[in-house]
């Protein structure tokens, strides 16, 4: 979008990912090839347009700097801030007088000024709000979200100084049709970007434990949030698996920076603790069901449908179907996975797991869906059950009743 009306260097220590967009293809899918090509750039000198560099030299000319990198957590949950690190060592190579950093990697409050403008200080020898300036605005987009693309949804802004924080606001507005917000300060922008993910990861947590309670007393769940969404102020979350690499993963930024203050934050840490177990709840379910309908697990074929880490897109990135086919293959079960979006190659290299992008033509005794691609809603799953198989519907988007909960 920047790069229909200025001249834009897209940077990736990444040389594969780099090759792949200078083609002309976005391996994301979040945008189609044809517009990528229209912008695209042979050469880095440029009055408008796209040009695609693993070399840090080709963002010398630049005056402003967006950084994206993701910020995920290590097994412990606990932040990791080294691609915000090493990006912003990269940047503070190249920074010069009269720059602009923004930051829109998902972070807690404090992050932008206390860890990366630093390393920018140090790299460079240039002084803070001196010599250069930094501002913050979260990134919004919806992966595989074809309606809620990126101009369309209003962007916070916000900068180190209230000039800055207007030139940063004129910049995203040129670009973003649903306009602008442009918070009070940096810390307010990132905490308003925390919450967002946290909100709804609750309320994800809070509808899982309640498909938990009417499992035990025999209720269908979907018909019950059917039946209470007919109140107007009723939020329409619904169960499932939360992954990915905000949603499943922001909320202990805020939890941990809540904690270094002396504040135990339990609700956003037993809404977690609450979506991190649902993928062993819902293994565990599965195995129940099998054994109900005098099936043998040790030995079983079970087919897996939807790897990604949500519907019709192919980011497989912390996915929690993951841990559905780890649970299941403890049983020594015969774990098959079709998904027609991710690379077959990319989710051997991320989990270890071999999939299938074509549809398989046997049968299994279970077939679980755990994502709800478009593909899958015109699935005859009958048809791919032995006598007695069972059909588990994670997502309850499955036009049939089957063992009373679809």
């Amino acid at each position: 979008m920047f790069a229909e009306k200025y001249p834009v260097v897209g940077f990736d220590t990444n040389e594969k990912r780099i090759k792949e967009l200078q083609d002309g293809t976005d391996k994301t899918l979040e945008v189609a090839d044809s517009v990528l090509q229209a912008v695209l750039q042979k050469n880095p000198k440029m009055e408008k347009g796209l040009y695609c560099s693993s070399t840090s030299k080709h963002l010398e000319d630049c005056n402003y700097y967006i950084v994206t990198v993701p910020t995920p957590v290590d097994r412990n949950n606990r932040p990791i801030l080294t691609p915000l690190h090493k990006s912003s060592e990269t940047v503070g190579k190249v920074l010069k007088k009269g720059n602009t950093v923004i930051y829109e990697s998902t972070v807690y409050p404090g992050v932008t000024e206390d860890e990366c403008v630093p390393v920018l200080e140090k790299i460079s020898g240039l002084k803070y709000n001196q010599d250069f300036y930094v501002g913050y605005s979260p990134e919004r987009i919806n992966p595989g979200d074809k309606q809620h693309t990126v101009e369309k949804i209003l962007k916070v802004t916000s900068g180190s100084t209230p000039e800055v924080a207007q030139q940063i606001d004129t910049l995203y507005k040129s670009v973003i049709t649903a306009g602008t917000f442009l918070a009070t300060s940096i810390k307010v922008a990132e905490a308003s970007k925390v919450i967002e993910n946290s909100q709804r990861d609750i309320n994800i947590a809070f509808v899982n434990e309640l498909a938990k309670i009417f499992n035990l007393m025999d209720i269908d769940t979907q018909d019950v949030l059917e039946a209470a969404g007919t109140k107007w102020n009723f939020l329409p979350f619904k169960p499932g698996l939360v992954g990915g690499h905000c949603i499943g993963v922001d909320p202990y930024y805020l939890a941990q920076k809540a904690q270094e203050y002396g504040y135990h934050p339990g609700i956003i840490l037993e809404g977690r603790r609450m979506n991190d177990g649902m993928g062993s709840y819902v293994a565990s379910e599965i195995i129940k069901l099998m054994v109900q309908n005098n099936l043998k697990v040790n030995g079983s074929n079970i087919l897996i449908l939807g790897i990604t880490f949500k519907e019709n897109c192919p980011d497989v990135r912390n996915t929690q179907s993951v841990i559905v086919i780890k649970n299941l293959k403890s049983y020594n079960a015969n774990i098959f996975v079709y998904d027609p979006w991710p690379s077959i190659e990319e989710v051997e290299k991320e989990h270890q797991i071999t999939i299938t992008n074509k549809l398989p033509k046997e049968k299994y005794d279970a077939v679980i869906l755990t994502v709800a691609h478009n593909e899958f809603l015109s699935l005859d799953i009958r048809s791919m059950l032995n006598e007695n198989g069972v059909i588990y519907d994670v997502k309850g988007i499955l036009p049939i009743k089957v063992d009373g909960r679809l």
